[in-house]
């Protein structure tokens, strides 16, 4: 038997489903959160929202050298690379609060 009988397992399955709703409610927030990466000191700024899409980039001006486009090429990447781990780490942070640290596989 559960401890508590019944009611000790109604009780745990109330704190489970209120914990899914916490969870389904800060997974809907971090999509909604939007995080900037950068690269080459901030000539490259990319925006990127918690369902890892691209919102925007802006390049300035003069990281734009026709005779080194593969120097562009990296500078994007990385502010991409830089916005992704900020939304992860976000995303571990945030929904680690809720789950005690314990991490959920397929949460993170």
């Amino acid at each position: 038997m559960f401890p508590g009988g019944n009611k000790g397992m109604k009780d745990l399955m109330k704190k489970a489903q209120k914990m899914q709703q916490d969870l389904a409610k800060a997974q809907e927030e971090l999509a909604n959160k939007i995080v900037e990466g950068s690269s080459g000191g901030g000539m490259v700024k990319v925006e990127m929202n918690g369902k890892n899409q691209v919102l925007s980039i802006k390049i300035d001006k003069e990281v734009v050298d026709p005779n080194d486009i593969e120097m562009l090429e990296d500078l994007i990447i990385a502010a991409i690379n830089e916005a992704q781990e900020k939304i992860t780490q976000t995303s571990q942070d945030e929904l680690g609060k809720l789950t005690g640290g314990i991490k959920i596989p397929g949460m993170f």
